[in-house]
């Protein structure tokens, strides 16, 4: 049984220990997207305040950690490519999982779980962004229908910058 609800301050040590652990595991593939002042607790923490942090729970475990932010994301205004559409959208950022749930498919029910709850807000455009050295997230990505659309800049590097229209 998985759920994806919003993250609440309790969850604070969770989520963060979360992105730790997936800061670890980017380091463990050989690069470096999160460093140690991004992101970091007061990132968690304004995404738990501002209600777009979430947690993702496998049989009421937090299993992982994400920000949802239905107000976009003004990096993505300028982009090398084309967006798909220029639709309201949600900006998937942090998403991260704890080491026993890699590789056991959870990030494909959470994209689901992710476009259900775009419905159910009337979005029907989710945008993402990651490193080019990210092949992992790359081919997740794809897998769940995201595409291509371009560069753009985020946090001071260039990112490859995703949608999917719903």
């Amino acid at each position: 049984m998985y759920a994806l609800e919003l993250a609440q301050l309790t969850d604070l040590t969770i989520c963060y220990e979360i992105i730790k652990e997936g800061r670890d595991f980017q380091k463990e593939q050989g690069f470096e997207q999160w460093t140690e002042t991004y992101p970091n607790r007061d990132t968690v923490l304004n995404d738990i305040q501002s209600k777009k942090g979430y947690v993702i729970k496998a049989n009421n475990e937090i299993a992982g950690y994400m920000c949802i932010d239905f107000s976009g994301e003004p990096a993505y205004a300028d982009i090398k490519g084309e967006w798909r559409s220029d639709t309201q959208y949600a900006v998937i950022h942090r998403m991260a999982f704890r080491k026993k749930y890699r590789g056991t498919g959870l990030a494909d029910i959470v994209f689901k779980m992710v476009e259900d709850l775009c419905i159910k807000n009337n979005i029907r455009n989710i945008r993402v962004d990651t490193d080019f050295p990210n092949t992992r997230m790359q081919h997740i990505l794809k897998k769940n229908g995201f595409i291509n659309c371009g560069v753009i800049i985020f946090q001071g590097g260039k990112k490859l910058a995703f949608d999917k229209l719903l």
